[in-house]
Formats: C-alpha cells, structure tokens, sequence
C-alpha cells in the first residue's frame, strides 16, 4: 500500500475507510448503509432465515470444516445478488471496490458475502479471516441491520491489532448502517455474546487467485 494522509473531520466516508486502512489496517464508518436500504436487507435476511436458508456456520480450513459451539455461534446464508436489496449493496461495495483499488493498489478482484445471524448467546471468538496458504481474502468487511441496538445488547465486534496482543484497539457497536472494514491477514476480531439477535452481513474483497473453500469467518 502507498502512504495515505490521515482523514481530517470533513473527509467522505470512503476517504475515512481508505486512511483506516492504510495508517491502522482498520475503518469503523457509521451511517455507512441508508435506512431504506439497511431495512429492505433486514427483511430479506429474516424471510430467508424463516424459510430456513440459513446453516449453522462451520470452522476449519479446507477439508477440515466441522461444526464446533465452543467457537462460534451463529448461522449463515451465502448473497446471490438476484434480489434487488442485493444488487443494490453489491453496485455500492463494487463502487468501493474500485475506489480502494484506486487508492492502496490492492488488487482487489471480487467479493463473497454472506448475512449472518448470531441468536442471544451466540458469538465468535478471536480470529483471522486468511488462513496460511490460502489469502486470497484482502480486506474484510461487516454491515450491521440492528435497528435500536443498545449497550445492553452485547454484541460489539471486537478488534485486537495482533494475534497475541492482550488489548483491543477497537469495540464497534452492531448498530444499523454501520460499515467496520480491517485487513483480513492483519487485523484479529471477535463477536462478544450478544443479548438479543444480531443480523450483519460479512463481506469480502479478495484477490484474484484461485482459492479452496474457507470457512465464513465473521
């Protein structure tokens, strides 16, 4: 990545994401979705889930994927982009795509995303979304649906700046609209329980290289 001038208090959103990442390897940008659109993905998510599309998510590398509680706790459903909430977000995270690119030289080719549901109880412990080997995932992202979050809902999306490191740099509420973007190979992250459900899509710019099967990390 190129050197990037740190985002002063007028800078878009997307010049905010752009110098996270590049000074911290991390962006938490609030407001980041519109309301209309946050609450159109909400109701597709939920349907889904009711009409059961959702898994309970997995672990493990390739060939080693198994189920384990301990872990992890919620349940996933891939985007396909044929309905229009999806194609809406997917020409918006594109738009970014290119944007990034543009800034940091990423090689950023294409996305994966997935809704993901972590019911009261449910979270995730301390992770990277690359596994050794295998990085085609470059940057990570998480676009929060929780209307009315509160503190008392748990939840956050906790982020440590090393894999070892004993403080976090970053708690971020899983509050509507929300975008939180990190570099899948730098940045650790975890989902503290949360107290009620917690709807969010994961997503991820990859590079263009060919890839096995990884586990949903967020």
């Amino acid at each position: 990545m190129i050197p990037i001038t740190p985002a002063g208090p007028e800078a878009s959103p997307v010049e905010q994401l752009v110098a996270g990442l590049a000074g911290d390897g991390y962006a938490a940008i609030p407001g980041f979705l519109p309301p209309v659109l946050v609450r159109a993905l909400r109701r597709e998510a939920l349907l889904r889930d009711r009409r059961g599309e959702f898994v309970e998510a997995a672990i493990g590398g390739p060939g080693e994927r198994h189920r384990d509680t301990t872990v992890r706790g919620d349940r996933t459903c891939w985007l396909t982009g044929t309905a229009g909430p999806q194609r809406r977000l997917l020409t918006l995270l594109e738009d970014l795509r290119v944007q990034i690119n543009r800034e940091l030289f990423l090689g950023l080719f294409d996305l994966e995303a997935h809704f993901a549901l972590y019911p009261p109880g449910g979270f995730y412990r301390r992770h990277l979304d690359a596994f050794q080997g295998n990085n085609a995932r470059v940057v990570s992202m998480v676009l929060y649906l929780n209307s009315g979050w509160t503190p008392d809902d748990g939840g956050q999306l906790r982020l440590w700046p090393a894999p070892h490191a004993r403080l976090p740099v970053l708690d971020v509420a899983p509050r509507a609209g929300t975008l939180v973007c990190f570099l899948s190979e730098r940045i650790p992250h975890e989902v503290l329980p949360a107290h009620a459900d917690r709807l969010s899509i994961a997503c991820w710019f990859r590079r263009n290289q060919p890839e096995l099967p990884l586990a949903s990390l967020t």
